[in-house]
């Protein structure tokens, strides 16, 4: 009898040990929200779903899950580390090029700057510049014409007489003449010739020896008109 009371004990005993463990595991549950709390960390070291619940009510936990904190720090440290890195030298990339050709499109046009031109000179490090304007065409060449001067015709306007006359109504000047004649003709009498030329006529004034007449004066003289002029 006393036997079978220490075993029961025994058992009761053991029994006791058991509860705390049994208390103490995790539901299905509570270890999926576990792991979809911390799903991307769980995805980045390779931990299945299935096999993170499988552990957790386990073990209570398959790996110790990363706090929210650290796991933020954590992508924030992957993201970094995967940027391309900057260019050397302070370089900057062809898509930030690209991008500040875009933000000042319309200015960069109007100055005739093409995008591939900008993304060049940009990765340079140098600053774009507005392409030359084209050279304007030189002026076409002006052409002088030249009006050929033409001689004066010959003039039969009243001149001096080269030598001065001596006789009587016989002037040097047509003006002379004109003053006696008033409303009269005046004629070139030449004095070797007795012939008397019209005004408008190639001899008027114009030979060596003569003088500015009146035509009655130099008819009265005894001159003649010259045949094959007429009388203005």
């Amino acid at each position: 009898m006393r036997s079978a009371v220490m075993i029961a004990c025994a058992i009761a005993g053991a029994s006791l040990l058991s509860l705390p463990a049994i208390a103490q595991q995790k539901t299905v549950r509570a270890c999926q929200e576990e792991w979809r709390a911390n799903k991307d960390a769980n995805q980045a070291k390779g931990v299945t779903e299935k096999a993170y619940v499988t552990q957790c009510r386990a073990a209570g936990a398959a790996t110790a899950p990363a706090s929210s904190t650290a796991q933020k720090k954590t992508a924030t440290e992957k993201k970094t580390s995967t940027a391309a890195p900057p260019a050397a030298g302070g370089q900057k990339t062809a898509k930030a090029c690209r991008d500040e050709w875009r933000a000042n499109k319309d200015a960069n046009q109007a100055k005739g700057v093409t995008e591939k031109a900008y993304i060049a000179q940009c990765r340079s490090g140098g600053t774009v510049a507005a392409p030359a304007p084209a050279p304007a065409p030189a002026p076409a060449p002006t052409r002088t014409t030249t009006t050929p001067t033409t001689a004066p015709p010959a003039t039969t306007a009243a001149r001096p007489a080269a030598t001065t006359p001596t006789g009587a109504n016989q002037y040097s000047t047509e003006g002379q003449a004109k003053l006696r004649c008033l409303t009269g003709t005046v004629v070139w009498a030449n004095l070797n010739s007795k012939i008397y030329h019209f005004s408008g006529h190639k001899d008027y004034g114009n030979t060596k020896s003569g003088a500015y007449m009146c035509e009655s004066d130099a008819t009265g003289q005894g001159m003649r008109a010259a045949k094959n002029e007429k009388r203005p």
